[in-house]
């Protein structure tokens, strides 16, 4: 296994992925470095290969060939789904990451009430999943993964089922659970706007087979709305490389 370089979180190195013997590549000799604390926003078509890569970060899938390595030892996942066991509480699903940790019990329950505070769900521990809105549910949801105590933070689409309202708000939210907690973020999305919002460094990935094409870095202060002039100069300049790779 290829070693990170100093300063680095996420090392892809040349890495090519074939599923079907003879078949044609979905990704194709990929390279990207993303540092510690950097957040980053992989954007492109359906099916040009963002999930598979973050699926190789998370080390649940080995590349055909080169290398994926990761500084920390288990990147915490969040899905686009919530993914929560209904039959638990808020607090029950995120003590169930702290559990597999091996947090004693009294000490998972304070945990658990501590990170729900930070994503903004202070004394709503005790609801069940159904009683939650879609946007709560995606905070118990963030919150279960930073249980996790993970450096680094793999997030596939997190926001894509939710309102327009509700996703703005957890835009500000992750935005402020990064840089308080210092985290490694990559970030998949099909949401120009969303990436433009959210990443230090947008990159766009093509398709047929996936590789990376272009990058792009913000150098904004957060918060930043969708609606500011540079936010909307830069979704505007990704969309055109989209649409060409398309």
């Amino acid at each position: 296994m290829t070693a990170l370089v100093a300063g680095t979180a996420v090392r892809v190195a040349n890495v090519t992925q074939v599923f079907e013997r003879g078949g044609a590549p979905v990704l194709d000799r990929v390279d990207l470095d993303v540092a510690p604390g950097e957040f980053v926003c992989l954007v492109g078509a359906s099916g040009c290969g963002k999930s598979t890569l973050l699926t190789m970060m998370a080390g649940l899938l080995e590349p055909t060939s080169g290398d994926v390595h990761v500084s920390a030892r288990c990147p915490a996942l969040m899905f686009q789904e919530p993914a929560l066991l209904p039959w638990l509480t808020a607090a029950g699903n995120v003590e169930l990451a702290l559990r597999a940790r091996g947090v004693g019990r009294a000490e998972r329950r304070a945990e658990a009430q501590r990170l729900l505070a930070l994503v903004n769900l202070a004394g709503q521990g005790g609801k069940l999943v159904h009683e939650l809105s879609g946007g709560m549910r995606q905070r118990v949801a963030l919150a279960r993964s930073l249980a996790q105590d993970s450096s680094v933070l793999l997030m596939d689409e997190p926001f894509a089922a939710l309102d327009a309202i509700t996703r703005d708000v957890l835009h500000v939210e992750l935005a402020r659970v990064w840089a308080e907690q210092g985290l490694t973020v990559v970030f998949v999305t099909h949401n120009v706007r969303e990436a433009a919002k959210l990443g230090q460094r947008v990159v766009l990935m093509g398709s047929r087979p996936g590789r990376v094409v272009r990058e792009w870095r913000v150098d904004l202060p957060q918060p930043r709305t969708l609606e500011s002039p540079e936010i909307s100069a830069l979704a505007a300049d990704i969309t055109r490389e989209l649409h060409r790779e398309i």
